[in-house]
């Protein structure tokens, strides 16, 4: 008995690696799914205003955005996060005298006023019975701004700590400096300001940036979810009909700078070197955008794309090396990020190059390229299946003036763009010979390294 039960428990054991094994190569994926945009109502004010309704899902909570066209942007170059100031105080208004966070907190949500580069928005997300609710608070925040004036200097305290601790970090002062190369005479070059600048900022300026920048021509409202639509049409019409105009929506185009550009900020005794190294590219309104943005998720855009094999798989010169196509308006960049061992600051930057070259000169498999459109259009689809997400895509056709097509027919354009495509891409856009590279460290132990790795810098500083 005790023989028959030894020689069970060994089969067992004895069958575990073969199930493990089997385990080891997942089934094959499904065909990618396409995304199809829900059904929406839009109804546009004699004023400019756009009102966006979609009713979505079954959860009983509703979505509410008011996005305006305006914000960083729009800063001239002695206004930098002027416009983020703008939205911090406005968040500090109230509604007939009690807090809009507090009540909107008692509707099961929180106020957010948001400052980017192409658009502000003022949100929340409620029950689906308080959405009428919310929308009267929100647009009262937006259109009746309070701005008191108690509150500037511990906005603008709070703010100068933020910028001191941020650029504190080796990340931010590449990023800084990386995007003052690329764009230096528009504000997608100016990352962050100085104390004096915003020590010079007055309650009026805010005041000012306010009525330049914030009008109806330039707003939309969403309100994606469960919610009484004809509540939500009579509080927007009774708070926003009459608001005014504003400006028309527009933004300065920027002429980025693809010098062949080399710097090297000083960090002494600094364990890794950070790395920002690319170029302009394409921006989504050119036809080549989807094959690059596929391109780009092969060679470093992914966790499973080829910089990140190489330089952190293989070398283990890098913890979290990642590729990024920033989508500016009429205007794109490319650039490569990663944190190196500093004794291995120049190998990576040429194992970077060399990924590009052999990308140029030799189409990836079908297979390889398949696994990237699969992981694209995977995510592309989950990041749609909210009520934020949905928003997201169409302020994003909104930003960069892009037909509906652009979303509904995504998955199928990843799923058409061919090994030859991705190739032609690289060699088209990705071009050593002008790209910036900015790296941050230990400038004695990197600077030769640097200098071995680039071909006739034009220029190297601190």
């Amino acid at each position: 008995m005790k023989t028959s039960l030894y020689i069970f428990i060994l089969s067992l054991f004895l069958a575990v690696p073969v199930i493990a094994q089997e385990k080891e190569t997942p089934p094959e994926g499904g065909t990618p799914k396409g995304f199809s945009l829900p059904e929406k109502e839009v109804m546009t004010f004699d004023n400019g205003l756009k009102l966006v309704l979609i009713p979505y899902g079954s959860i009983p909570k509703a979505t509410l955005n008011i996005t305006v066209k305006t914000g960083n942007i729009h800063e001239t170059e002695d206004q930098t996060w002027l416009a983020d100031l703008t939205g911090e105080l406005m968040k500090e208004g109230s509604v007939a005298g009690y807090s809009v966070n507090d009540t909107l907190a008692g509707m099961g949500g929180n106020l957010n006023i948001n400052t980017g580069v192409h658009t502000s928005s003022i949100s929340t997300r409620v029950l689906s019975e308080y959405a009428s609710d919310a929308m009267y608070a929100l647009t009262d925040v937006l259109t009746n701004p309070k701005w008191p004036a108690s509150e500037v200097d511990r906005l603008k305290s709070n703010m100068k700590r933020n910028v001191t601790v941020s650029l504190s970090t080796p990340s931010s002062q590449a990023r800084q400096d990386f995007f003052s190369e690329l764009y230096p005479d528009h504000s997608y070059g100016r990352i962050y300001p100085t104390n004096e600048q915003i020590d010079s900022y007055t309650l009026e300026d805010i005041k000012d940036f306010y009525a330049a920048n914030y009008g109806a021509q330039r707003t939309t409202v969403y309100v994606v979810g469960k919610f009484n639509k004809q509540k939500i049409k009579q509080i927007v019409e009774e708070q926003m009909g009459d608001w005014q105009k504003g400006p028309e929506a527009s933004y300065p185009v920027a002429t980025p700078n693809s010098a062949n550009t080399v710097r090297v900020i000083d960090r002494p005794g600094a364990p890794q070197s950070t790395l920002y190294y690319g170029l302009p590219v394409a921006d989504p309104s050119n036809e080549d955008y989807v094959a690059l943005d596929v391109m780009n998720s092969l060679l470093g855009g992914s966790f499973g794309s080829r910089i990140t094999s190489n330089i952190r798989e293989d070398k283990g010169y890098t913890y979290s090396p990642r590729s990024i196509l920033n989508n500016n308006y009429r205007t794109g960049v490319w650039y490569e990020v990663a944190d190196v061992t500093t004794e291995h600051t120049g190998a990576s930057i040429d194992e970077i190059k060399k990924e590009i070259t052999r990308l140029q000169n030799e189409p990836p498999t079908k297979e390889e390229l398949k696994g990237i459109q699969n992981y694209e259009s995977g995510i592309y689809v989950l990041q749609n299946s909210s009520p934020g997400g949905i928003i997201g895509q169409l302020n994003f056709l909104d930003v960069h003036e892009l037909p509906e097509s652009f979303l509904v027919d995504k998955v199928k354009n990843i799923n058409a763009i061919t090994p030859e495509d991705v190739q032609k891409m690289a060699t088209k856009y990705i071009t050593p010979e002008n790209m910036t590279l900015i790296v941050v460290g230990d400038k004695e132990k990197i600077k030769n390294q640097v200098q071995e790795t680039i071909k006739e810098p034009k220029k190297e500083g601190q």
